[in-house]
């Protein structure tokens, strides 16, 4: 399984931004999606999951400025972030459980494949 994550950028403060996840490599629909983001100096954190369901999760600081979606024909998974802050400054990175129709987990280790992360920074 390929993640490619993409659409980060400099954007500031109240500014918008929408990264993208394609998956590649088996099929898509059946599986929860996730957005983590890494902080400099900090652990990877969790923003936001879709399920299956198309059922979604949200970290408390993102929920009303953030959405998680995806389009299963083009399996990919989007996250339009709004209302930018100094504060969502970090690397992003899509993530992919293994098994079919599982839960939305906040916990890094609940997914097993990984994209390589889309730099997001907000200037003040």
């Amino acid at each position: 399984v390929q993640l490619q994550a993409s659409g980060g950028g400099l954007v500031q403060t109240g500014g918008s931004l929408t990264l993208s996840c394609a998956a590649s490599g088996r099929s898509f629909s059946d599986y929860v999606m996730g957005w983590f983001r890494q902080a400099p100096g900090k652990g990877r954190a969790f923003v936001a999951a879709i399920g299956w369901s198309r059922n979604t999760y949200y970290t408390d600081s993102v929920r009303g400025r953030f959405t998680i979606s995806r389009d299963n024909a083009k399996a990919t998974v989007y996250l339009q972030m709004n209302s930018l802050k100094p504060e969502d400054t970090a690397v992003y990175y899509c993530a992919s459980q293994r098994t079919r129709m599982g839960d939305l987990s906040p916990v890094s280790q609940s997914y097993d494949y990984w994209g390589q992360g889309t730099q997001v920074t907000v200037s003040s």
